[in-house]
């Protein structure tokens, strides 16, 4: 995110990170990088903080960290995961946020053609995980966090309230069409249920090191075991080979209802999210404009 959470107490996270951690967080610095989490930096730690937006965020985030933490430990070295607290887990709770902790890796500048030809590699060794691995997050099980929101829309106080309001009123019937079109595809899937496999959940270069000759991903709050077209939907193009390459390297072939079906709930799960943000109190900032945007792209999308 661009700016801290409103009223966030800096000096509470410094004495969590003290108390949890036995780190001494100064200088602690905001870092406006990423959306949808938080994030100060400390000489060498990089601390993440995410909402508890509902009562099952704190289970979710602390079972996706505890998966990503028992990836690395098995030598898979595809992940950049947090370091345990001084009571083992991998997320600390302060008041209405999680605080996650990892070691700080400077990233070396990399080419789009040299992610391209990394992932493969990178996410297979991601979804060999074995199932005991696996088996510690959560399982996929398609539902859409907020997705009432989108049809229940009331506007928040703030200046993209009301026009957040007339644009989802202006676009109803696409959203109910693109909502109907996702339970068709959720219901054929379930119909014939997949091979699951662990996923990041958003493996996109923005989540990507490159560092000492070693690819690794971050920011693993959205892991799932879950199909392997999670992973996937995003990164071929027109006449592109890499879901042949997965293919290859993996046996899997993917199935063609299931890119579909991820690609549609992001646009899906965006404008919720969006619905959400723009139905409580927001003000003007760099992160309200940027909502204000993806909503916009994602019901264009649509």
């Amino acid at each position: 995110m661009h700016t801290p959470p409103r009223d966030f107490d800096e000096q509470a996270l410094r004495d969590a990170l003290e108390s949890g951690w036995s780190l001494q967080a100064e200088p602690l610095t905001y870092q406006a990088v990423g959306f949808g989490s938080h994030h100060w930096e400390i000489p060498g730690y990089f601390i993440s903080v995410n909402e508890l937006r509902s009562d099952d965020t704190w289970g979710r985030l602390h079972d996706a960290y505890a998966a990503v933490s028992a990836l690395q430990a098995t030598g898979r070295d595809r992940a950049v995961a947090p370091l345990p607290a001084c009571d083992g887990k991998p997320i600390r709770r302060l008041g209405n946020y999680a605080v996650a902790v990892c070691p700080f890796v400077d990233s070396e500048p990399f080419a789009w053609q040299q992610y391209r030809q990394a992932f493969v590699n990178l996410i297979t060794g991601v979804h060999a995980a074995p199932p005991e691995v696996r088996n510690l997050a959560r399982t996929e099980d398609y539902v859409i966090p907020r997705r009432d929101e989108v049809v229940t829309f009331r506007p928040g106080d703030g200046p993209f309230g009301r026009r957040a309001a007339e644009l989802l009123t202006a676009t109803a019937d696409k959203t109910a069409e693109a909502f109907a079109r996702y339970d068709h595809l959720v219901a054929a899937v379930q119909a014939d249920p997949p091979d699951l496999v662990l996923t990041h959940g958003e493996p996109f270069p923005q989540n990507t090191l490159f560092a000492g000759g070693r690819w690794r991903l971050i920011d693993w709050d959205t892991t799932l075991t879950a199909p392997p077209e999670r992973d996937l939907w995003d990164i071929e193009s027109p006449g592109g080979t890499l879901h042949a390459e997965y293919t290859a390297a993996t046996g899997t072939v993917l199935r063609p209802e299931l890119l579909a079906l991820y690609r549609l709930r992001w646009d899906l799960g965006e404008i919720a999210q969006c619905s959400f943000w723009f139905g409580r109190p927001h003000g003007d900032t760099d992160d309200d404009r940027e909502m204000w945007g993806i909503l916009g792209e994602s019901l264009e999308a649509l």
